[in-house]
């Protein structure tokens, strides 16, 4: 019997395919290894961390950040980006608490209706003018927000909610967990339905893989577009009602970052800032870890809010960094 000796060039391409395999695993659940070793250090580090009501606080405080990081998470998958949330988020607020004086369905009606038009009339001139998203988003940014101090006499008149019911929606707690922590994890359930198992979520992957391909394959590029910033308008703005609950009225210093927080949330989770790959379940491991350093952070007791600004500034720069070089890894191993 004859031992014949495997070709290099077989072993190469198989060791590149292994090297592949593990740069996209460890792409896609990096977040949630270091989740887990984040909170097992402060499990060990601080007593009060691993407390019941400290995980439901870690909870409720990632309700809204996750809402607006899911919509995102749509929009960047598809190839663009969406600068205007922080925004919408607050603008939601505001709608919410003045509408909450007609009753708990227009306290949600009015921002989810307001900031979907927002999120419409974006993703139209997206996908008409063939405008870049981060002058369009820019420019919503700045019109969502101009219309939030108008409706609010330049921040100085501040909302109160006026509907027990809305009010006890964003208080209320099950089993020590609050209602809107529920609300978000059905939405994220939905939210993977339709990203991985309907036509919408196949035409948002091939956007952003490569629009001329898209094209190939019959894809309605423009409706795809627009339907993705319309989510993310929703979502902003439904994140925005939901804080306006919590706190009881429309407070018009918040939303200033939060595109940010709501992009390297995204990014941290695995998803490629050029678009066409992506998970949710990265998203929700990318939002946790930036609100469970934010809370250890504040375990600690003696890190000013700038330091804390410092620190979760660096930490997403190492994250990016690492993507971006895990990306490039990737590359080089496939081609």
């Amino acid at each position: 019997m004859t031992l014949v000796a495997e070709p290099k060039a077989g072993r190469s391409e198989a060791a590149s395919l292994r090297t592949e395999r593990i740069v996209e695993l460890v792409q896609r659940q990096g977040a949630l290894a270091v989740l887990a070793i984040v909170v097992v250090v402060g499990a060990v580090a601080f007593d009060s961390f691993r407390t019941y009501d400290n995980v439901g606080t870690v909870l409720i405080s990632a309700a809204p950040p996750a809402l607006i990081a899911l919509g995102m998470t749509f929009v960047i998958v598809s190839g663009g980006i969406d600068l205007s949330v922080g925004s919408l988020y607050v603008l939601g607020g505001v709608l919410a608490a003045w509408a909450s004086q007609f009753g708990v369905v227009a306290a949600f009606a009015l921002p989810l209706a307001a900031c979907g038009l927002f999120g419409l009339v974006q993703g139209l001139v997206i996908a008409y003018a063939r405008l870049a998203p981060f002058i369009v988003t820019l420019a919503g940014l700045l019109g969502a927000r101009g219309l939030m101090l108008a409706l609010s006499g330049e921040g100085r008149e501040t909302y109160l909610v006026k509907a027990d019911p809305f009010k006890r929606f964003g208080t209320g707690e099950l089993l020590g967990i609050g209602y809107p922590v529920y609300l978000v994890a059905a939405l994220f359930a939905l939210g993977m339905l339709l990203l991985y198992r309907t036509r919408l979520g196949q035409s948002v992957y091939a956007v952003g893989g490569s629009e001329d391909a898209a094209r190939l394959m019959g894809v309605r590029i423009r409706a795809t577009q627009i339907r993705v910033y319309v989510l993310s308008g929703l979502l902003a703005g439904l994140a925005g009602a939901i804080n306006a609950a919590r706190l009881g009225s429309g407070v018009t210093v918040l939303g200033t970052g939060m595109e940010l927080d709501a992009i390297a949330a995204v990014v941290i989770g695995g998803t490629l800032l050029t678009g066409g790959a992506g998970t949710l379940g990265g998203t929700i491991a990318g939002v946790l870890l930036l609100q469970v350093i934010q809370n250890l952070i504040n375990q600690v007791g003696t890190v000013t809010s700038a330091w804390q600004t410092v620190i979760s500034g660096t930490f997403i720069a190492l994250v990016v960094v690492a993507q971006t070089y895990l990306a490039r890894l990737r590359r080089v191993a496939s081609g």
